[in-house]
């Protein structure tokens, strides 16, 4: 039996539920969260999800300084285009994805900050304020990340 993967979900309703997962799938409306410490798994419906980060640990390093925005990198690389997403709570996400588009439910963003604790992001559409790709993901960061200084 394979290792599952520890994971973050993020719920529309601010709920946050942590543990392991080997049952996601995009495609699915629903997966299984378990917690660290054992027990019965928490079902978590994607039509309820804002976002669930695959995360290298659960833990996390709490004195690490995540990057903000964009670090000085080409439009594109080998993990798609930059992409910003702002959600609703004022959360920002900061990345690339190879399979972004508003016709889909959801898409996958991989960090921008490559010493981030996250591995992955599965960003539910339904659930964002906005999304900016390429040239006008920078922008949207700037200004997000510009307003939040003054």
């Amino acid at each position: 039996m394979s290792r599952p993967n520890e994971v973050v979900a993020h719920l529309i309703d601010g709920r946050v539920v942590k543990g392991g997962c080997q049952d996601f799938s995009p495609s699915r409306p629903a997966f299984h969260v378990t917690p660290p410490s054992g027990g019965a798994p928490t079902q978590v419906r994607l039509n309820q999800l804002k976002a669930v980060f695959f995360v290298r640990n659960l833990a996390g390093d709490p004195v690490r300084m995540d990057l903000r925005g964009f670090l000085r990198a080409p439009t594109e690389n080998s993990f798609g285009v930059k992409i910003a997403v702002l959600f609703p709570d004022g959360e920002l996400l900061c990345g690339y994805s190879l399979a972004y588009s508003p016709r889909r439910e959801g898409f996958f963003i991989f960090p921008a900050d490559p010493g981030t604790n996250n591995l992955s992001i599965y960003v539910v559409v339904n659930a964002v304020l906005e999304i900016r790709e390429r040239e006008a993901a920078e922008e949207l960061a700037r200004k997000v990340l510009d307003s939040r200084v003054a």
